[in-house]
C-alpha cells in the first residue's frame, strides 16, 4: 500500500474565519481531595494542595493528549478535564493542570505476550500505581495497539488487564481515573479484535481513536479523508449497538492531516502535484455537536501539540477556532 507522504504539523490556514475571546478559568481548588501527602515525598508544587489526586466528575469530557514540549501553556485550559501524558513526565504541566482542575493521567502500554501471565499483570499494575503516586497522577490511559484473535489467549488477559488496573488505581488512588484507547471502529481494525464491551464495563470509559481510517486499505492507496464525517459517526453506533452505553465513550479526533503526492495524476506530474486533507473547525463542530446530542462522554484530540501556537496572529486565530470547535454551541 502506498502511504501518504507527510503529516502535516498543524492545520492549514483558513479564511474568513472570527478571532472569539476565551476566558481562563480560575483555579479549581475546592475541588481538589485533600487527603494527607506520602510520607517523605516531596511536592514540586508552590501549593502543597496541587499533589493532591482530583475526584471531581465532569459531565462532558474534553481529554488531551500532551507530547512533551512547552505548548501546553497555550491550550484552553478553560475546556480541559484531563491531560494524558505521552512525552516526558512535566512536574510543571501537573501543578498547572491541577490548579486548573484537571487531572493527568499516564501513558500504559505492555506487551500482549506479557500480560498472559498473571504475575506480571500484578507486577506490572504495581509499579504503574507506584509510578503515579511518585508523580502525583489522577490515573492512567492504556493504549496497547496490538494485534488480538478472539481465540487466543490474549483476548482474556487484555481484559482482564484493565478490570485489575481499574480495580488496583481506584483502590490506591481515590478519585482515580482508568481509560482505554481503541480503534474508530469494533470491527477488528488492524486485526485489533478486542472484547471492547468487557473492557468498556472494566474501566471508566474508552478513548475512540477516529482517525487514521485508512489503514485497512489494502489496495493501492487513493486520497481520502483522515476520518470521514458519515464512516466515523456509523462506527460509535456500532459500538452502541454492542451494549456500550455512551457515557463510556470519548471521540477522539484528529487535529493533524495527510499530505498525499499525486503519481498518477499526468505522465510529467513527478510529484509536483498534492492532496492534502485534513479536518478543519467545522468538520470537528459537527462531531463534537453528535457527542453532545447522543450524550457520549466527551471529546478529545490527538494531539493537542499539533497546533501552531508560535503567537502569529493567523495561527492564533486558528487555534482559538480550533479548541472552540470541541464544544460547540446547540
Amino acid at each position: 500500500m502506498s502511504r501518504p507522504s507527510l503529516r502535516l504539523p498543524r492545520v492549514l490556514p483558513q479564511h474568513g474565519s472570527s478571532t472569539p475571546g476565551i476566558a481562563p478559568l480560575l483555579p479549581l481548588l475546592p475541588l481538589l481531595l485533600l487527603l494527607p501527602l506520602q510520607a517523605g515525598a516531596t511536592c514540586p508544587c508552590q501549593d502543597p494542595a496541587l499533589c493532591q489526586p482530583l475526584r471531581n466528575r465532569p459531565n462532558f469530557e474534553v481529554f488531551v493528549f500532551d507530547v512533551g514540549g512547552k505548548t501546553w501553556k497555550s491550550y484552553d485550559w478553560s475546556q480541559i478535564t484531563t491531560v494524558a501524558l505521552f512525552g516526558k513526565y512535566d512536574s510543571e504541566l501537573m501543578c498547572y493542570a491541577h490548579a486548573k482542575g484537571a487531572r493527568v493521567v499516564l501513558k500504559g502500554d505492555v506487551s500482549l505476550q506479557d500480560i498472559i501471565d498473571p504475575n506480571f499483570r500484578t507486577s506490572w499494575i504495581a509499579q504503574q500505581v507506584d509510578l503515579a503516586k511518585t508523580q502525583y497522577m489522577d490515573g492512567i490511559n492504556i493504549d496497547i495497539e496490538q494485534e488480538v484473535n478472539c481465540s487466543t489467549p490474549e483476548y482474556d488477559a487484555l481484559t482482564a488487564l484493565v478490570q485489575e488496573t481499574a480495580d488496583a488505581f481506584h483502590h490506591e488512588i481515590e478519585g482515580s481515573q482508568v481509560t482505554f484507547d481503541v480503534a474508530w471502529s469494533p470491527k477488528c481494525i488492524d486485526r485489533r479484535c478486542y472484547n471492547y464491551t468487557g473492557i468498556a464495563d472494566a474501566c471508566d470509559f474508552l478513548f475512540v481513536m477516529s482517525y487514521d481510517e485508512q489503514s485497512q486499505v489494502w489496495s493501492e492507496c487513493v486520497a481520502a479523508a483522515n476520518a470521514p464525517y458519515n464512516q466515523t459517526l456509523t462506527a460509535y453506533d456500532d459500538y452502541i449497538k454492542m451494549g456500550i452505553n455512551p457515557k463510556k465513550l470519548v471521540m477522539g479526533l484528529p487535529w493533524y492531516g495527510y499530505d498525499y503526492t499525486c503519481l498518477t495524476l499526468s505522465e510529467d506530474s513527478a510529484g509536483h502535484f498534492h492532496q492534502v486533507w485534513y479536518d478543519n473547525p467545522k468538520s470537528i463542530s459537527l462531531k463534537a455537536t453528535y457527542t453532545q446530542t447522543q450524550g457520549l462522554r466527551g471529546v478529545g484530540m490527538w494531539n493537542a501539540d499539533c497546533l501552531d501556537y508560535s503567537g502569529d496572529a493567523t495561527a492564533k486565530q486558528q487555534t482559538e477556532e480550533m479548541w472552540k470547535a470541541l464544544k460547540p454551541k446547540l
